[in-house]
């Protein structure tokens, strides 16, 4: 059996995550402490009590879900004796979960991913006036057809409009201006998209228009020290594996304005022998969407003290 930790990203974020881990264990008490003293807040109160919008505010979530997954691995480290250098093939994280998997592989220590993240959330959160950006979840349409819909939308008003997220199952997510994305929406209608949502978000994630974010954290990477991962990364811009720093420093900042390819990334696993997929963190989407990719692959998702009593031996 070979297995893959995978990291979830914003959307996953809820009111109350990581508190029952907080009052169950003490590794997860000392994580959340990292994380507070860190960015000088707060934030374990925030993701223990609210408020939701407050959460949900990127700067915020960002740091909250790598902290929550931290603090998950820090427990089945000191209850299961995973050892993650010994037990997993891969790390991969969606968006700023990759964040979290270097995290857990060593590459950034706690509180550097904290001030990255909540670095990244700002940065991203700026790049754009709030209202001119938007995105869209295209059901039922490849990542071909989502970059044919997005192409013709470009073309037709003239803005920006590009493929964020290709995560499998039919959903592609599209990011841009809003404008380009309502147009976009419009033309996926008469290429047999079965649905096309507009998302809540704050901003046009992992797009051009992200640009200015990209810059930022250009500078905040170059001025923190990244060590060799203890297990290969799969990136999300390459959905491939890596493990020199450089190579890692520049992808994250490529990460910023790239597609997130998460299909490609966890088929990539699956064809270099990994079977069995462990979602650490908050909630259960990657874990969701891996049976759209890999249909005989095993997922477990791992975030409550439940689910810590629950996790199979095997897995270690």
């Amino acid at each position: 059996m070979a297995k893959a930790f995978v990291f979830p990203g914003q959307g996953s974020q809820a009111v109350g995550m990581g508190k029952a881990l907080a009052e169950a264990y003490a590794p997860a008490r000392q994580v959340f402490a990292e994380v507070d003293e860190a960015l000088h807040q707060k934030l374990s109160a925030l993701m223990f009590e609210g408020p939701e919008a407050e959460l949900t505010l990127t700067a915020n979530a960002q740091p909250a879900l790598m902290a929550t997954s931290l603090a998950v691995l820090r427990v089945l480290e000191a209850e299961a004796e995973l050892d993650l250098g010994r037990d997993a093939a891969f790390v991969a994280g969606h968006s700023l979960g990759e964040y979290s998997a270097l995290a857990a592989a060593g590459s950034f220590s706690i509180p550097d991913a904290a001030r990255l993240l909540r670095r990244r959330g700002e940065a991203m959160q700026q790049a754009v006036p709030v209202g001119v950006g938007a995105m869209a979840a295209l059901i039922g349409l490849d990542l071909d057809g989502a970059i044919e819909v997005a192409k013709a939308a470009a073309e037709q008003t003239g803005e920006v409009c590009a493929v964020a997220n290709d995560n499998g199952g039919g959903q592609v997510v599209i990011s841009g201006t809003k404008v380009a994305v309502d147009a976009a929406i419009e033309i996926a209608k008469g290429k047999g998209v079965r649905r096309a949502v507009p998302l809540a978000v704050s901003a046009p994630f992992h797009c051009p228009l992200m640009q200015p974010a990209a810059d930022a954290m250009a500078v905040a990477l170059a001025e923190v020290e990244i060590r060799r991962p203890k297990v290969p990364l799969v990136a999300n811009v390459l959905a491939a594996a890596i493990e020199d720093p450089e190579d890692i420093r520049q992808r994250l900042v490529a990460q910023v304005t790239g597609t997130v390819r998460w299909r490609e990334s966890v088929a990539y696993m699956a064809a270099h022998g990994v079977d069995t997929f462990i979602e650490l963190g908050s909630g259960k989407v990657l874990t969701g969407l891996l049976k759209r990719i890999v249909a005989d692959a095993q997922g477990f998702a791992v975030g409550t003290p439940d689910e810590i009593a629950a996790f199979p031996s095997s897995c270690v």
